[in-house]
């Protein structure tokens, strides 16, 4: 039985330690916070209730694994589970209302047809079968697997070109034959003609911190993803989930020791020995997991970093750090409709302004004052004033206190803090009215029904999370030769393994507990572990 120290209770690090605590391992969890969870928080008032982080579940079969794996009782008998059917609706700034059902290829392509003209539902089903391709040629590799040490195989964007005449310039021009694909933005805007089905695939994107202007092509794969495997959502909201795993944790012995910060990693004889608390105190261990920002490494190491000579990095991408986001909690008066729609998205009516106030007119962050800045004097990006806006509204009787009220989010991808000042209360506040001016085309008569409202931006996140400037990882993705890859799970240093969104495979729910199975898996089967457990 060995020791295992991990560094915060994010989702990939609870992942992580109860599996490791299933294999017999004595598992020890230190977080600097009050509470588990990481990003996936709960903010209540006066009866009303709201997740902080992430308010849909994607790939739910990551988790059901998670359950299977480490005791008797299943996701679905520890969380209610559903699918959120609409998936989505989609309102353009022409006023075209889309509702694209959930898991069902022929209802979105009907629905597309139906709103955008004949024709646009096949292209769109065209793209999506080969976004399907990409996802069957780097599913195991980029999801299930460690990241392997020729991590430069994924470099190569496995979306396929379309199989028929008349798309040129397909590749990129360059030296010899051509072999770079075009980003996600030139995807869209070659296959999909239309431009409203360009911003429907391009807020696929935009919802996961990405720059389709840069993202490769192979991004696709985030809407092939949500159609076919579903959108779902927990009673409770997604910290549901998260109190569910932390309760899987501790039935399995996990020790969780809260307000306890650490401050250095121990090595001895050349491996991670433990961890070394703010209280002055070390507790010994055989391994550690760190669920943290692998940013902030080098500083618990005492400047030492623990990667290998062209190991990917963090910060080597254009989609690290990339954006955060700005969240609306609306406390409503009167009843949630019956044909309420849980999720709508209100288009931006200029995406070249938006992904400009973002992520910059060149697509990453480059300006002075950088991601994480202290605040003051900052404000060298300004926000969009027409963002696009996710409105969810959940059926979901806890999030409200009683069924003549209702709760609804309200979130916009924006840059993080260091481009945009955001401890500048009054400028959140105005971009927190320019969210609700923007919902008001999915709920009318919003600003009648509202009581209070709570803005939370990336400077709140990065207080949370610890997270530079509040940004919210990405997934990772093939292509754009292994610039969207996260740092690998294993580093040099052994014995210290990375879980979460931060590392390999990204950013997401699904993509954290996928990073706990690879951490269990490594130290519990050693460096050739492969997924095959």
């Amino acid at each position: 039985m060995a020791r295992i120290a991990v560094i915060g209770a994010g989702m990939g690090a609870m992942a992580a330690a109860a599996r490791l605590a299933v294999a017999g391992h004595q598992v020890a969890v230190y977080e600097r916070g009050q509470t588990h969870g990481g990003g996936v928080g709960r903010f209540e008032r006066d009866g009303f209730a709201f997740d902080t982080g992430p308010g849909l579940l994607h790939l739910p079969a990551v988790y059901r694994d998670l359950f299977v794996k480490t005791g008797k009782e299943t996701l679905e008998q520890c969380v209610e589970l559903a699918q959120v059917d609409p998936a989505s609706r989609h309102v353009f700034a022409d006023g075209t209302d889309v509702p694209l059902p959930n898991a069902s290829r022929a209802g979105v392509v009907r629905a597309l047809d139906d709103a955008f003209g004949a024709g646009a539902g096949e292209r769109w089903s065209d793209l999506v079968n080969r976004a399907r391709e990409a996802w069957d040629a780097t599913r195991r590799p980029l999801l299930e697997e460690p990241l392997r040490a020729d991590w430069q195989a994924l470099g190569r964007d496995p979306y396929p070109a379309p199989a028929r005449r008349g798309v040129s310039g397909w590749f990129r021009r360059g030296g010899g034959a051509p072999r770079t694909p075009v980003t996600l933005a030139d995807v869209a805007r070659r296959e999909l003609k239309d431009p409203r089905a360009v911003a429907l695939l391009e807020s696929h994107a935009l919802a996961h911190s990405l720059d389709p202007r840069t993202a490769p092509a192979s991004a696709a794969v985030l809407p092939y993803l949500e159609q076919t495997f579903g959108t779902w959502y927990a009673r409770g909201g997604m910290r549901a989930l998260a109190d569910a795993v932390y309760e899987r944790c501790r039935a399995r012995k996990v020790r969780f020791s809260f307000g306890a910060e650490v401050v250095g990693i121990v090595e001895k004889d050349g491996r991670a020995a433990g961890v070394e608390l703010a209280d002055g105190s070390v507790a010994e261990a055989d391994a550690v997991v760190a669920g943290i920002d692998p940013a902030l490494l080098p500083a618990l190491l005492g400047g030492a970093e623990p990667w290998h000579d062209g190991d990917v990095r963090p910060g080597d991408g254009p989609g690290d750090g990339a954006a955060g986001r700005l969240t609306v909690f609306l406390a409503l008066r009167g009843a949630r409709p019956r044909d309420t729609v849980h999720r709508t998205v209100v288009h931006a009516p200029d995406r070249d302004a938006e992904l400009a106030a973002i992520f910059g007119e060149a697509g990453g962050v480059g300006e002075a004052g950088g991601v994480g800045g202290s605040g003051a004097g900052l404000g060298t990006r300004a926000p969009c004033p027409r963002p696009t806006v996710t409105v969810l509204r959940p059926d979901d009787p806890t999030t409200r206190p009683d069924e003549d009220h209702e709760a609804v989010t309200l979130t916009a991808t924006v840059a993080p803090h260091g481009p945009v000042d955001w401890i500048d209360g009054t400028a959140a506040e105005e971009d927190a009215d320019r969210l609700v001016a923007v919902a008001e085309a999915a709920i009318p008569g919003l600003r009648d029904r509202l009581l209070w409202r709570e803005v939370r931006t990336p400077a709140d996140t990065a207080a949370d999370t610890g997270a530079a400037g509040g940004a919210v990882p990405g997934p990772a993705l093939a292509g754009a030769e292994g610039r969207f890859l996260r740092p690998a799970n294993e580093t040099r240093l052994p014995g210290l393994y990375l879980a979460g969104g931060w590392a390999h495979p990204g950013g997401g729910l699904a993509h954290a507990g996928m990073s706990g199975t690879m951490v269990a898996g490594l130290i519990v089967g050693g460096a050739d572990w492969r997924g095959s457990q």
